[in-house]
């Protein structure tokens, strides 16, 4: 993997143009995935580089079982912190689990997750175009489209 960060991994900057009916409890950035965005693979930044793989391994276990991960040495970071890869049994595991813990304060640290879709194979990217094909025909089942 190249050394320089993706342009997709970067945090997005906190929209200001959102009307008042819209307004949120707390600010956020406004972004929209499409289904090849999405993916059941996480990377993690800002973790403390202080040993605490097995907490954060508890913490994103609560959202669905985790197939795989690894600490990415070779991906840059701020001083001080790690990078981490998880890799979800399913795709609505990672969506709920980035929801939930991108910004959580985590050993003092903001974390912040994103969707790392270049990890997926040929495989894995039918199977999610699959399985999204067969929700929306679930959804639309008996509506005029």
């Amino acid at each position: 993997m190249a050394s320089m960060i993706k342009p997709h991994h970067k945090q997005q900057e906190v929209c200001t143009s959102r009307p008042n009916y819209r307004e949120a409890r707390w600010e956020r950035a406004v972004k929209v995935y499409t289904v090849n965005q999405e993916s059941r693979y996480l990377l993690i930044f800002n973790v403390p580089a202080l040993g605490v793989i097995k907490d954060l391994l508890e913490l994103f276990a609560i959202y669905g079982e985790i197939e795989e991960y690894r600490l990415l040495d070779e991906y840059p970071c701020e001083p001080y912190t790690d990078v981490y890869y998880i890799k979800y049994r399913n795709i609505d595991a990672a969506r709920i689990a980035k929801k939930k813990l991108d910004g959580w304060s985590f050993f003092g640290n903001q974390l912040h997750i994103s969707y790392s879709p270049e990890y997926e194979t040929i495989e894995d990217t039918r199977e999610k175009l699959e399985q999204r094909r067969v929700l929306i025909s679930q959804k639309t089942r008996g509506k005029c489209v």
